[in-house]
């Protein structure tokens, strides 16, 4: 675009109050104003007359309330109509911190075909319905672009491109209040719009004048989610299109749930409790059995496995991500603390209350079979145990914060590791020492360390396990002992199958002899793991090629 010609849009509805301090620091930046009232009251209407009365400055009245989305739909017609390519969106109560607007105007005359939204940074006054109502309206978004692409979708601190977003509203019957920001942004994204953030304050002062309506303005965005979500459908090929997909190991791969991604799993999860979630995992899971290529083609590999092992027939791979699904709900339960032991059938509990008695500390050796979460609950019964679970990401100290958010008496620490090295023992040697249990799974290699594996029997044939899990263990001298968690699928609550197994006292390496004895450990593990996955087959969640290494290292070792 060679004419860059911006303006600012100030949609006002009774914010006499508030509208001249905004308008006076937009001066500073030189830029013509369109404010828009939208049916405002006498003495609001009077303090628009004054203003309007300035160089620059277009008073654009209507005569009946709109709502807001309908008020920014007539600014963004009349700024056009006055010859200007773009409109910076700015709210006219204040809320909006105006020192990001050199940075908005950069970004927008930079990507001048681009949407530029502000990604809101929140102080201590944000209320917190309006914080789980942006997780959950993310949500929807997020499955409605079938894309993680809009980051933010209810922020009004924008730079509209008038053209393609004319366009859009022309062709569509858009919402005219609290519900036409969402739309707009979803409806812009389909059409190919690009949209880019940059970060902004947002604050809500304690005299502010909101008209967000709770019930009303809720019923309208949920009416407004669902109608983008049946007009989603006939848009996904088009919209797989659009995604860029990439297949790497597992741990070098970004986490398809962020730390965003759980605290609005939980929100959704609180607010709407477990048969309603359960009900919106079926077009969740759905979408992700479509657009996950790599997790489905790894799911059907392993159940045509499972098939050929046992000689019965394939399982499907859509219920086996939808186990997975269910599994994270029962995650979600385990953070809250909503398991106790009552959920729970625990098989070999003698093996492990000795230890709990004595204070001493063990290693517990689990899997991406089942949900080892439930450790959570059992921790509920032995106050007195603390469980480090070690974890390959770099979230953990963001994801124990938000579990202190959630539930204060979570006993359970995660630890991130990025390989199981000499640094690593040392810290968790002191753990040990302490009373306390060190929980980490043995089916996943590292990606830093993925040559370090040893080959075993799993389901037939040999798969590469990681070495650094059963190394450590020895290296601790602890106790080891192997957990599995599987849900009973046969039950009408939530119930788990809890199964303890002595494995080592300790796990021994002897010199000139360490490779064999690994091997054997590794072996045992493995028929082990094979005898509870062929227990429950569709909780195995290690969606990826399993049976081989990525190609960069395909010059596996096995020892």
């Amino acid at each position: 675009m060679s004419h860059y010609s911006p303006c600012f849009l100030i949609p006002c509805y009774n914010h006499g109050a508030a509208i001249g301090t905004v308008v006076d620091a937009l001066k500073a930046f030189d830029l013509p104003i369109v404010i828009v009232d939208d049916g405002s009251d006498e003495p609001t209407k009077t303090v628009l007359d004054r203003l309007s009365q300035q160089d620059d400055v277009t008073l654009h009245r209507l005569e009946e309330n709109q709502g807001k989305g309908g008020a920014v739909m007539a600014g963004l017609k009349q700024a056009q109509t006055l010859g200007f390519t773009h409109a910076l969106q700015i709210d006219a109560d204040g809320q909006h911190d105006l020192t990001a607007v050199p940075a908005l105007i950069e970004e927008s005359q930079t990507y001048p075909d681009s949407l530029i939204s502000g990604k809101p940074i929140y102080d201590e006054s944000v209320p917190k319905s309006r914080l789980y109502g942006r997780y959950i309206t993310h949500f929807w978004v997020t499955l409605e672009t079938l894309s993680t692409t809009i980051k933010d979708s209810m922020c009004g601190f924008r730079a509209y491109p008038l053209a393609q977003t004319l366009k859009v509203i022309e062709a569509s019957s858009l919402g005219k209040r609290m519900d036409f920001d969402i739309e707009i942004m979803v409806r812009l994204y389909w059409d190919g719009c690009d949209i880019r953030y940059i970060d902004t304050k947002v604050i809500y002062p304690e005299d502010g004048l909101s008209h967000f309506d709770a019930f009303k303005d809720n019923v309208r965005i949920s009416k407004m989610h669902s109608l983008l979500f049946f007009s989603m459908l006939p848009k996904i090929p088009r919209l797989l299109a659009m995604k860029r997909k990439n297949s790497q190991h597992w741990s070098a791969r970004k986490e398809r749930g962020t730390i965003l991604g759980i605290k609005l799993l939980l929100a959704t999860y609180s607010l709407l409790g477990r048969k309603a979630f359960s009900l919106m995992l079926k077009p969740v899971m759905y979408y992700y059995w479509l657009t996950g290529k790599v997790a489905r083609e790894a799911s059907e590999d392993y159940l045509q496995r499972v098939a050929t092992y046992t000689g019965e027939k394939p399982l499907s791979s859509y219920h086996h991500l939808l186990s997975f699904g269910e599994t994270m709900l029962d995650k979600l339960a385990a953070w809250k603390g909503d398991f106790d032991v009552s959920n729970l059938t625990i098989t070999g509990g003698e093996h492990f209350r000795h230890l709990v008695e004595d204070k001493r500390g063990a290693v517990l050796i689990g899997s991406h079979l089942g949900n080892i979460e439930l450790c959570r609950a059992l921790s509920r019964r032995h106050s007195g145990v603390k469980i480090n679970a070690l974890v390959f990401t770099e979230h953990a100290e963001q994801f124990n914060s938000v579990m202190d958010e959630v539930n204060t008496d979570a006993s359970v620490n995660l630890m991130s590791v990025s390989n199981l090295g000499p640094e690593t023992a040392i810290m968790l040697q002191q753990k040990i020492d302490d009373g306390e249990w060190v929980v980490i799974v043995g089916d996943r290699t590292s990606v830093t360390r993925e040559r370090r594996v040893v080959m075993a029997d799993f389901l037939g044939k040999p798969a590469p396990f990681p070495q650094g899990p059963f190394v450590l263990a020895s290296v601790l001298k602890a106790p080891v002992l192997l957990l599995f968690g599987l849900r009973d699928e046969q039950s009408q609550t939530p119930h788990f199958n809890v199964h303890f197994e002595p494995f080592y006292d300790p796990i021994r390496l002897p010199r000139g002899k360490r490779e064999e004895a690994l091997q054997e450990v590794v072996e045992q593990y493995a028929k082990r793991l094979e005898h509870y996955t062929l227990k429950a087959p569709l909780q195995w969640y290690n969606f990826f090629k399993f049976w081989q290494l990525t190609s960069s290292n395909n010059d596996k070792s096995h020892g």
